[in-house]
């Protein structure tokens, strides 16, 4: 079991919560239903990719550089992903707009989609 991958898919788990809270309870007076649902998305794959790490942190077979370079490319990925789409779902209450900034969540998804396929490399080339 790796610790620190463990750790971080319990934050982001715990985070995923309490921002889902957020989002039902504290935003829907304050932007509208697609952005409410915006931001549930971002949630929604936080939670996934929570579940994921704390399932990576416990893979018996997998050698640490490549739970290393999977962890890497989740934890950057799910910061740009759902870091963007909370952001652009409040753009409204805020000065700065962060659409100018939205082409970072394409990047998030691509080292995302990364993360999931080093894994699938690694567990089909594993003897």
């Amino acid at each position: 079991m790796n610790k620190t991958i463990l750790a971080t898919g319990l934050a982001f788990g715990l985070l995923a919560v309490v921002l889902g809270a957020f989002g039902a309870h504290g935003l829907k007076k304050v932007i509208g239903p697609e952005e409410i649902n915006t931001f549930e998305t971002g949630v929604k794959y936080q939670m996934y990719h929570a579940l994921f790490l704390m399932l990576l942190s416990m893979l018996p077979n997998l050698s640490n550089g490549t739970k290393n370079t999977v962890f890497y490319l989740v934890l950057v990925g799910l910061i740009l992903f759902s870091g963007s789409i909370y952001f652009l779902a409040t753009n409204a209450l805020t000065a700065f707009d962060f659409k100018k900034i939205g082409f970072v969540t394409p990047i998030g998804g691509t080292l995302l989609i990364a993360g999931w396929g080093v894994l699938l490399y690694s567990v089909l080339t594993k003897k």
